[in-house]
């Protein structure tokens, strides 16, 4: 039994295998045609004071790219497998949104990182394929959530992690029979429709903010699901999206570091300062929205770049900026223990 159960499960009637579909399921016409995330965050950029992109840092990078390390930038086995569950079935889809549902702030505890949660997850459903039900999801609590990871101790934000995966649980009960792959399938091989989703039916997923008074969405969780369903099946299958191009990158802790060691980011004396006396930066302040907007807003710019550069190249394809995030960031897992400190914010959202 699931921790955490008692009675109460035992009480519980089941959902029907086909619940109403959720309303912006009903017509393809609701398919948003933007991404809110690029539309947002460009005139974050545009008015930022603490963060700042660096052109010269673009171009000094794209020169650094060749025409085979676009190839391997853009190659299906960026997406990394070895430390995921892909079977390129409906489990691995499941799988997929659960890990993304528990991807934040592991900073707190020093020896936890993504490849502990992805790799822990995974050995709990080779062990129980029927580990990541979403009848189980619905009564998680902490001490799952430490077991789900097999990690020897409490995990930061463990409570806050036992809510989302209770809310993915019960959103996929209460609308798709609790399967992840009918959300996907729901979503008619649209990317964006697919974020859009996410961000609706699990609150946990609204990753949005106020910045000057203006709203601005980041949707880090939602994006990287849509971008991991992608990345597992290769493109085909329930991983095929037509308007994949339009997502960003997913602005997290690893890759502005990693645009900060290029060139690409540079950050104000100040907010530099903060940073390197690892001082909390509090969730939504100016400097935390700023940080993320331009990142951004800068792999947008970067990807512009090595279009320019390689358009019309024979056997260039050019990069998704999905495609360019796998890049950075396992270049700044690679690279951690000589890269300076991130920022650091406590956090639900990354």
């Amino acid at each position: 039994m699931q921790p955490g159960t008692g009675s109460l499960a035992a009480g519980r009637q089941t959902s029907p295998a086909h619940s109403a579909p959720l309303p912006w399921t009903l017509m393809n016409s609701l398919e948003p045609a933007v991404n809110v995330v690029k539309t947002s965050t460009k005139p974050v950029a545009e008015q930022a004071k603490h963060v700042f992109i660096e052109k010269e840092g673009i171009n000094a990078a794209v020169e650094q790219i060749t025409l085979e390390k676009l190839k391997e930038i853009v190659s299906p086995k960026a997406f990394n497998t070895e430390i995921h569950y892909v079977d390129e079935g409906p489990l691995t889809v499941q799988y997929l949104l659960v890990v993304d549902a528990l991807n934040f702030c592991f900073w707190p505890e020093e020896e936890l990182e993504y490849e502990q949660l992805s790799l822990g997850v995974k050995a709990a459903l080779e062990e129980d394929p029927t580990a990541l039900d979403a009848e189980k999801l619905m009564w998680m609590n902490g001490e799952g959530v430490r077991q789900l990871l097999r990690w020897p101790r409490d995990v930061p934000l463990q409570e806050e992690r036992a809510r989302l995966l209770r809310e993915v649980g019960a959103g996929l009960m209460s609308h798709f029979g609790g399967s992840a792959a009918r959300m996907v399938e729901a979503a008619g091989g649209s990317a964006l429709t697919l974020m859009q989703m996410v961000a609706q039916l699990f609150p946990g997923f609204r990753d949005h903010c106020i910045y000057k008074g203006q709203q601005v969405f980041l949707y880090k969780r939602a994006q990287i699901f849509v971008g991991d369903v992608y990345g597992a099946f290769r493109g085909a299958g329930l991983g095929m999206f037509w308007d994949i191009d339009q997502l960003t990158m997913f602005a997290d802790y690893r890759v502005p570091v990693v645009l900060r060691t290029m060139g690409i980011l540079s950050y104000s004396p100040e907010l530099e300062d903060k940073i390197q006396r690892r001082e909390l930066i509090p969730a939504g302040s100016e400097e935390e929205v700023e940080i993320r907007a331009c990142t951004v807003v800068a792999v947008e710019r970067l990807r512009e770049a090595i279009a320019a550069k390689f358009l019309g190249t024979s056997g260039a394809q050019l990069p998704h900026a999905i495609q360019l995030d796998w890049w950075l960031w396992e270049l700044g897992e690679r690279e951690r223990k000589n890269h300076p400190p991130h920022h650091r914010t406590l956090t639900v959202y990354y």
